[in-house]
């Protein structure tokens, strides 16, 4: 199984305009996300799918691999899945998708899930990861996903909101959604071609749409919380992460 890491990045962002290309302690996010994943073992090729000039120079600029897409992509899958069609990848070569705006991923959350397939193959086409929540605020925030799952470790929801929600306690574990998937060329094309479902328009959550067509998510609960990038006072948090390694 072939392994291609692709990463969705677009310059219009409504809450963060040019946010791919914000510095981090010098370099453009995109950049620190392609390094991490380069760091990662078992990929065996990593591209920027992007329709924007501007990110291309940036990739070019750190010797990074391109893909372009068209400018009328609805959605992150869409882009990966024409991504995937300019690439002329074969069914089952294995993708994982990984947003260009997690400048901290740690490699071997990239690893788990490609270990995943690897270890159960046949079991299942898309797979993510979730990691638990430390920090009592990030319960509350919608900014953080969270996710349930069931005795299988397949996914049962998605929600921005406090889910599950204990009723007679706040003394249990709650998991936050990491924006990494893998799936194979196969079940992308399914996924891209499904409808937009009612609960994906009402959460603003595309793996919502997997779920309400009746597909399983495998799920993995990794070791590694991987903070994304939403607005400028993110970048700082990144940053000050960065000066304490």
């Amino acid at each position: 199984m072939n392994v291609t890491l692709l990463i969705p990045a677009r310059y219009g962002s409504s809450r963060f305009p040019g946010k791919p290309l914000a510095p981090i302690n010098g370099k453009p996010m995109l950049q620190r996300v392609y390094e991490r994943a380069s760091l990662a073992e078992g990929v065996d090729n990593i591209y920027v799918a992007t329709d924007d000039q501007r990110i291309c120079e940036a990739v070019e600029g750190f010797g990074g691999k391109l893909v372009m897409t068209s400018i009328d992509a609805a959605s992150g899958t869409d882009r990966l899945e024409e991504a995937a069609t300019n690439l002329a990848l074969p069914e089952d070569e294995l993708i994982i998708n990984l947003q260009g705006d997690q400048p901290l991923i740690d490699p071997i959350s990239i690893e788990q899930l490609i270990r995943l397939f690897k270890d159960n193959p046949g079991e299942f086409e898309m797979a993510t990861l979730g990691v638990e929540i430390l920090h009592q605020q990030e319960r509350h925030d919608p900014n953080h996903v969270k996710l349930v799952y069931d005795k299988d470790h397949y996914a049962i929801y998605f929600s921005r909101a406090s889910i599950p929600h204990g009723r007679d306690t706040s003394d249990y574990p709650m998991y936050k959604h990491l924006g990494i998937y893998a799936y194979t060329r196969r079940f992308l094309n399914t996924f891209a071609n499904l409808p937009v479902g009612r609960l994906e328009s009402l959460e603003k959550l595309e793996q919502l749409r997997a779920l309400e067509n009746g597909y399983k998510i495998k799920v993995a609960i990794g070791a590694f919380d991987s903070p994304e990038v939403d607005t400028p006072a993110d970048i700082r948090k990144c940053e000050q992460m960065l000066s304490v390694d």
